[in-house]
């Protein structure tokens, strides 16, 4: 076991080249935002949605543009709008009176990258025709199923509900993102960087493709194949079940709690800890990995109560609760 471990660390050291490639072609654009960018690339690597959600102004659709720019895959720019209709985003059939026939238009889902620009600016019905394009790749349209192109990543923005004008998300959507990201401003320095690069009226980005999509499979495959400890697999049973039976962690979460997180939130927990490895150069997951991706994966999984509400404590209170209270192995 150890040979096999020694192995896969090696394959991933050399393999990981690409991605700080990707990531220092992404810098040229984007300034600081490393943990916005790392989220990123690891809903890439482990075919997980993202959602960002931030203010207005803080580069949440300038960094997935950026993505798509330096990845030679298809991409599409959808923003979502109070009047789009799902036919506006999977396609439709047309009726051709010539031949009496209908025939498919696909809509701009069909493509490696989506950008759902301010997701939460259309009303439920859009929001959920993406539902089965994000859950089975695959879309619906009349009485024909058409698989989506691999790889196929959504990455949504959205403003805080207190925005105006907005909707909140259903939660069989939100579930179905593997993280939620939680934009910040920069800092002073970076905000300065800012300034510097981006302050003028002609901008030319000049970014060319890094990696194509063919890479993105191969890397995939790799991440499958990183190796978890069966004590770091319980670690992550124990976080999600703390989640939904706090008290049996002996932790004082059960009013707070609401519904714990889905057994998707297993699943997911452990893919981006691997590809969190992955991004530090290691064929191994350590809790170190876990912890760094957990409060992505848990947070809008999490339903608090009322009571919490009341006495403002949001998901990310409890999240940092349970992994403050389970024991690391």
């Amino acid at each position: 076991m150890d040979a096999g471990i020694t192995a896969i660390n090696d394959r991933v050291k050399e393999e990981a080249a690409c991605l700080y490639r990707l990531r220092e072609e992404i810098g040229r654009v984007i300034v600081g935002q490393r943990y916005l960018v790392d989220r990123l690339l690891i809903g890439l690597l482990a075919n997980g949605h993202v959602l960002l959600e931030g203010v207005p102004g803080l580069a949440k659709t300038l960094s997935v543009k950026t993505l798509a720019q330096t990845i030679d895959a298809s991409f599409q720019r959808l923003q979502f709008t109070p009047d789009l209709l799902p036919a506006d985003l999977i396609g439709t059939l047309i009726y051709n009176p010539r031949e009496g026939n209908f025939t498919t238009k696909k809509g701009p889902v069909f493509a490696n990258i989506i950008l759902a620009d301010e997701i939460n600016r259309a009303p439920a019905k859009v929001q959920s025709a993406l539902l089965e394009a994000m859950q089975e790749r695959q879309v619906t349209i009349g009485d024909q199923t058409h698989p989506l192109p691999d790889p196929f990543l959504v990455l949504a923005t959205q403003n805080p509900i207190e925005q105006e004008g907005t909707y909140p998300l259903p939660e069989a959507q939100v579930d179905r993102f593997m993280l939620k990201l939680s934009i910040t401003y920069p800092s002073k320095e970076e905000e300065r960087q800012i300034l510097e690069r981006m302050a003028s009226v002609n901008q030319r980005d000049g970014l060319s493709p890094v990696i194509h999509t063919a890479d993105i499979l191969r890397l995939r495959n790799l991440v499958d194949q990183i190796y978890l400890d069966d004590k770091i697999k319980d670690y992550i049973i124990d976080l999600v079940f703390a989640t939904r039976n706090p008290s049996a962690y002996k932790l004082d979460l059960q009013r707070l709690i609401q519904y714990g997180a889905s057994p998707r939130a297993t699943l997911y927990l452990t893919l981006a800890a691997k590809a969190h490895a992955f991004l530090q150069g290691r064929g191994y997951v350590t809790p170190q990995d876990v912890k760094s991706i957990g409060a992505d994966v848990l947070r809008h999984r999490i339903i608090v109560t009322y009571e919490a509400e009341a006495e403002d404590i949001d998901a990310d209170s409890v999240v940092k609760s349970v992994f403050d209270g389970v024991p690391v192995p």
